[in-house]
């Protein structure tokens, strides 16, 4: 039997790229600067399983560094090493469509950091098409931040929450039950025709739920996202027969374009929850590709350091589980899409090297060369899987 599985830890980067100075990232490193200020608060971090998988040694391969708490230097169970993007941007989108064979080599268009960020023509054309009374924020915001500083006014008005980020999206935020959920779906839809000339790889619906300045967003995201340019991994794995299970947001990002069974949850832990299920079901040259968004959407754009550290300490408490129902055959690649280093300045991603790191009950432990495209991965996967081979990437296994 062969099954692959990829864990994507989003925005889990391992340190700069060598072109990180044209993004205004030259001193990121997420893993390490984690790692820095755990050390520093006198807990310094401890994730033995991943550890012993290699994340230590890749991060120290990425950054020259080797992060505080990781000692280990031999004696490795997983293939380890790391990945440079070759998409041009630092995006959720260009970084998953890479990672399955097709990088992002053209420009995505981006709203400006300016109040407001969106152009009046696309505002009014989107209000006359939905009958909204208008709309609120209209700037670069942080989702979770945004709801709260909006959501009175919004339940009061009915005006919808827009705002935008350093990734290539529009996205509109409201109320579950005083706006509506299908109400908010079909605004969105209707974005998503209107942002076509500008080049924007996305549209998000991001409703929430609360009263009163506390507001929560919901499992209920929906993303209106461009479909990838050429086929990807997950397209030949449903072409040749097998399933692609996508966990979590990855059937929006690619559209739902090569997956055969969509599964949500509501944050990480309910995601590895759904991981232990597919485990148990999945069959042969089946594909399972699980993104764990809270460490991007919660923590890293939120500069919250501690819940970084705190959901990295409970993904690797929990992957002893998984590794138990790994059967002969099977394939496990731990990785990430970008970085979002919590101590940088701003909300936006950082262009990082990326984890990549094979393990399973067939791998042999050893440093893989650096890859000079995400795709290896996929590639890696395509031939482990005997599917068709990626148009990018080569296979490091």
């Amino acid at each position: 039997m062969s099954r692959a599985f990829i864990l994507l830890l989003d925005s889990f980067g391992l340190g700069a790229l060598p072109d990180a100075d044209k993004y205004g990232d030259l001193d990121a490193n997420t893993f390490g600067h984690i790692a820095e200020w755990a050390a520093k608060e006198g807990k310094p971090m401890a994730l033995p399983n991943l550890e012993r998988l290699g994340l230590g040694a890749a991060g120290h391969k990425a950054s020259g560094e080797w992060a505080p708490g990781f000692s280990q230097r031999d004696g490795f169970t997983g293939a380890w090493g790391i990945a440079r993007e070759q998409s041009t941007g630092k995006d959720t989108q260009s970084g998953h469509w890479e990672i399955a064979g097709v990088p992002v080599l053209f420009d995505w268009g981006y709203f400006p950091k300016t109040v407001p960020s969106f152009p009046k023509e696309l505002t009014d054309k989107l209000q006359a098409l939905t009958g909204v009374p208008g709309w609120l924020a209209n700037c670069h915001a942080s989702g979770t931040t945004v709801i709260n500083d909006f959501g009175d006014e919004h339940v009061a008005t009915g005006k919808p929450i827009l705002y935008t980020s350093a990734d290539s999206v529009l996205q509109i935020a409201a109320h579950e039950e005083h706006f509506g959920l299908e109400r908010l779906y079909a605004v969105c839809e209707a974005a998503y025709e209107l942002v076509k000339p500008y080049n924007i790889g996305r549209v998000i619906a991001r409703p929430f739920t609360g009263a009163n300045g506390d507001y929560k967003r919901t499992s209920n995201r929906h993303d209106y996202a461009v479909p990838p340019v050429a086929p990807t991994l997950l397209d030949h794995v449903k072409d040749a027969g097998g399933d692609v299970f996508a966990l979590g947001k990855i059937s929006d990002i690619y559209a739902g374009q090569g997956v055969t069974r969509r599964i949500l949850g509501p944050d990480n832990m309910a995601l590895f929850d759904r991981l232990l299920e597919v485990a148990d079901e999945a069959g042969d040259k089946s594909l399972t590709f699980v993104n764990f968004v809270d460490f991007d959407m919660h923590f890293g754009h939120r500069r919250d350091v501690a819940g970084y550290a705190n959901a990295l300490h409970e993904l690797d408490a929990r992957l002893p589980a998984f590794m138990a129902k790994l059967k002969d055959g099977d394939l496990v690649v731990l990785t990430a899409d970008h970085g979002c280093d919590p101590t940088a300045p701003g909300s936006d991603h950082t262009r990082e090297y990326i984890p990549m790191i094979f393990f399973g009950p067939n791998v042999a432990p050893q440093e893989l060369p650096v890859a000079d495209t995400f795709s290896d991965i996929g590639a890696t996967l395509a031939k482990h899987l005997g599917v068709k081979p990626l148009s990018n990437g080569i296979a490091q296994l």
